[in-house]
Parts: C-alpha cells; sequence; structure tokens
C-alpha cells in the first residue's frame, strides 16, 4: 500500500513541478525577479527529486543476489538521501546566492502580472499535490501527528514528497510577499529578502529530510506495535515458552529481518524443536507480513541468569538479553 501511494504522490508531485517550473522561468524572463528565478530553479531540483524517488523505488524491486542476499530495498533511503542532498544545494544553497545579489544590486521589477500569476497558478498546483500525498499518507499515519509520522515512517517517499510540497507551499507564500512588498514600496530588495526567506527554508527541510534518512539507512528497528505482535506470534505456551531476546532491522520499507532466541523445554527431541521452530515463523509472518527474514535460535532458559540481568556490553539496549 505504502509503495503504490507513493507512487502515485510522486507522480503528481512531479507533474506539479514540472508546469510550475516552465511558468516561473517564464515569469523571471519578463520580470527579472530573483524570488521567480529562485523558485523556478527549486521547481526544477523537485522535479528531479521526484524523479530520484522513483528511480530509487524501481531499483529497489530487483531480486536478492548472491552479492546482496537480503535485497535492494534500501535502495530507496539511498535516493531519498540524495533529494536530501539536491534540495540543499541546488534549491537551498542557489536560493541565498540569488538573494544575497538581489540585496547588493536591486532593480524594479518588471511587468510584475507575470510573477503575480504565475505565483497563485503554481499555489493552485502545488495544493493540488499537497493533497494528494496527504490523501495517501493518512492510511499510513492512522492516529500518529504529523511530525510522528514523517519521523517514524519506514517508506521515506510520502514524507520527502509531503515535506517538499510544504516547502514548495511556504516558499511560493514567501515569493508572492517579496515580489508584492518589491511592488509596494518600489525597492527590489524586499524580492531578495524574500528569496533568502526561500533559501533558508528550503535548507531547514533538507537537513530534516537528511537527519531523518540518515537513521533509515543506518538500520532502524520495527516500531513497536510489530515488536509486540512478533513476540506473542512466536510463543505457543507449548514447546517455545518465550522470547529471551530479540532483534529486527527494516532491510526496506517492507521487508524486516527477525532474529530472536526462544526458550524451548530441555527434554524436548530435536524434531518436536525444528517443527515448533517452522510453526513460530509462520505465525511471525502471518502476525506481521513484512517480516520476511526470520532466523530462531532454540536455547534453554535459565531462571538464575535472568535474574542477573542482561549482559549490556553484548547487548544492546540490554533489554531480555539473559538466557
Amino acid at each position: 500500500m505504502s509503495a503504490q501511494g507513493g507512487t502515485r504522490a510522486i507522480v503528481a508531485a512531479l507533474a506539479a513541478n514540472l508546469a510550475i517550473a516552465v511558468a516561473k522561468f517564464v515569469a523571471f524572463l519578463f520580470s527579472g525577479s530573483s524570488s521567480m528565478l529562485a523558485e523556478s530553479v527549486h521547481s526544477v531540483a523537485d522535479s528531479g527529486n521526484q524523479g530520484l524517488l522513483l528511480l530509487g523505488g524501481k531499483k529497489a524491486k530487483r531480486a536478492a543476489s548472491e552479492e546482496h542476499p537480503f535485497g535492494y530495498g534500501r535502495e530507496r533511503y539511498i535516493y531519498s538521501f540524495l533529494v536530501a542532498i539536491v534540495l540543499f544545494s541546488v534549491g537551498g544553497l542557489f536560493a541565498l546566492y540569488e538573494g544575497y545579489e538581489k540585496i547588493t544590486h536591486p532593480h524594479s521589477l518588471e511587468h510584475w502580472y507575470w510573477p503575480v500569476g504565475v505565483l497563485v497558478f503554481a499555489i493552485v498546483a502545488e495544493s493540488f499535490s499537497f493533497r494528494t500525498a496527504i490523501k495517501e499518507s493518512n492510511p499510513l499515519r492512522g492516529s500518529q501527528s504529523w511530525v510522528q509520522f514523517v519521523r517514524r515512517a519506514k517508506a521515506p517517499e510520502l514524507p520527502v514528497v509531503l515535506l517538499e510540497d510544504l516547502g514548495a507551499l511556504v516558499g511560493l507564500v514567501l515569493a508572492l510577499g517579496g515580489v508584492g512588498l518589491a511592488l509596494l514600496t518600489g525597492d527590489g530588495v524586499w524580492d531578495g529578502i524574500g528569496t533568502l526567506c526561500i533559501g533558508v527554508l528550503l535548507i531547514a527541510i533538507a537537513i530534516v529530510l537528511a537527519l531523518e534518512t540518515k537513521s533509515l539507512l543506518l538500520g532502524e528497528s520495527a516500531d513497536a506495535e510489530s515488536v509486540r505482535r512478533i513476540r506473542e506470534a512466536a510463543v505457543d505456551g507449548d514447546t517455545v515458552t518465550r522470547v529471551i531476546h530479540m532483534r529486527t532491522l527494516h532491510l526496506g520499507p517492507e521487508e524486516l529481518l527477525v532474529a530472536a532466541k526462544i526458550a524451548v523445554r530441555h527434554d524436548d527431541t530435536a524434531g518436536r524443536v525444528a517443527g515448533a521452530i517452522d510453526a513460530a515463523e509462520q505465525r511471525i509472518r502471518e502476525a506481521v507480513p513484512i517480516a520476511r527474514v526470520i532466523y530462531l535460535e532454540p536455547d534453554v532458559y535459565d531462571a538464575a541468569r535472568a535474574a542477573a540481568g542482561p549482559d549490556r556490553a553484548k547487548t544492546p539496549g540490554g533489554a531480555d538479553a539473559a538466557h
């Protein structure tokens, strides 16, 4: 669901940004507005970003190979990180440079109706793209706030498009404000100030995207609800009596690795333990369908060692490590 919803949001954003970029460039040529030039480059960068997200989604679908036995799911994270870099360098830094140039060498705007008309059109188009991203995100967001959704989402495309569209809308308002103040006062410096504000906004969004995508690239565990369901599914109360400790890792947005040490009875036969492990894997996959790579290690639970506490030097987080 998240992949399909993300693709729809990306395509909607790409179509909107391509149309807006052309309109902004035309408005810049007629008016000479630095805000319009910065917004034009911003729209071109956003279009390139959507292309990167689509490319990452396509590459992530490749089958696992001997060299990459866990597949290519993280390609989506890599390309999302590239989006943050492009947004920072092409969009943000260019806007800062252009704003500085306009403030130090101001000139009046010509044919003011071009930038104003294009900005109004762009706000309408970006609003459509933003609405699509919100609509596709809501089923995945559930009861989370938007901040929580952006921070916790394992599929990067929707948060990236959401932040890009939000930044684009705010940037358009800033550009409209800069152009409007330049027209009202007759001072082109306001156009440059609006451009600087756009640059700061884009850099801030790029930093947020980079930090969140970096966390995904490093490897994030499953969410708390999925971890709870996996633990409950692993135990059958007969052969498998408890989960001694467990680690989960996202190999991609829709692929989860589960590694756990499970407690079995000391007098069970090897055949019975093997059958219990197979059954536990089946229950885990039914409880959490994205748990596709599962490694379960049987062990005998030792109450004395459990009472002594986990070995934190060997176990990240230290939780449930004793056996």
